[in-house]
């Protein structure tokens, strides 16, 4: 049965099963999802409403130490995420939490006090480099929306980049058999890891996705890197965060639809949204947007 009000006597529970490493070895570690009931940022922790962590203890609602500051800075209570629940002979703490969906208790989206565009913004034009080394902005084909979203290669979680771009995957599909479909829209997925997501890595990463190989054209699905700061310009304006952590980058997840136009449609946030849902939205882009 899921506890909702966290007691001492989980304060107790959660003392005997970090007890536990010590004759069990220095460190265990264990996968962790739920959400983030609240952040207590002076204090460096979180009170999580988490899943059941099978071999350890059923889901309930508790508190968890979190060293990185950079971290909780980015976490808001109902945001749902995915960590690393570390136990050692200092006790138990959350490392690498890979994944932070942006939410708040009741499904609204949250206001994290970061700037996040609203339909009708202007997006600002870019400039990144595609899978085949050459250039490309939002504004590449001015009469076709841009589907864009953020990922990196070596993600790890399958609820995080994999899904992402699996969802892209099927939209490309859709695209594929849709003529109609294809001159309203095309796809662009922007690393976020561009030390080493070179074009030569993408080619091969988008490849893969569209099961098209050394054969894929890419003519409806770009795959994009750049500078640095380029690329993080770009995802602050989606309010996407990200950090490097130790090998692995801790992120959150925006997809982001803009019109001919240039002008946001509508910003997905998190992992939950269908490649249904999108490809309602593309095709009820009104006709004249399609025109400009």
């Amino acid at each position: 049965m899921r506890t909702l009000v966290f007691t001492l006597g989980l304060l107790t529970s959660g003392l005997a099963f970090a007890g536990c490493a010590k004759s069990g070895g220095p460190e265990r570690r264990y996968p962790l999802k739920g959400k983030v009931v609240s952040v207590d940022r002076a204090g460096m922790k979180i009170v999580v409403d988490h899943e059941e962590i099978p071999g350890l203890m059923p889901a309930m609602e508790m508190p968890f130490p979190v060293k990185d500051a950079d971290v909780l800075r980015s976490i808001d209570g109902g945001d749902v995420i995915q960590a690393t629940l570390v136990v050692d002979d200092l006790g138990y703490r959350l490392e690498q939490p890979f994944g932070i969906t942006k939410g708040t208790p009741n499904g609204a989206p949250a206001n994290t006090g970061t700037s996040e565009p609203q339909p009708g913004v202007e997006v600002p034009d870019f400039k990144l480099v595609n899978q085949d080394g050459e250039p490309t902005t939002l504004r590449k084909s001015p009469a076709r929306a841009v589907l864009l979203t953020f990922i990196f290669t070596r993600c790890p979680q399958p609820d995080y980049c994999p899904l992402i771009s699996s969802n892209f995957a099927e939209i490309n599909r859709e695209m594929e058999k849709d003529a109609a479909l294809r001159e309203r829209v095309r796809l662009l997925s922007v690393t976020i890891d561009p030390a080493y997501d070179t074009p030569k890595v993408l080619r091969s990463y988008g490849g893969g996705y569209t099961e098209k190989y050394a054969t894929e054209t890419f003519e409806r699905w770009e795959f994009a890197t750049g500078e640095p700061d380029e690329i993080r310009r770009l995802a602050t304006f989606f309010g996407l965060a990200y950090k490097e952590e130790k090998d692995q980058i801790v992120h959150s997840l925006r997809t982001a639809l803009v019109g001919p136009d240039g002008r946001l449609v509508k910003l997905y946030r998190g992992n939950e949204w269908k490649p249904a849902e999108i490809l309602n939205d593309i095709r009820s882009l009104p006709a004249e947007a399609q025109a400009r």
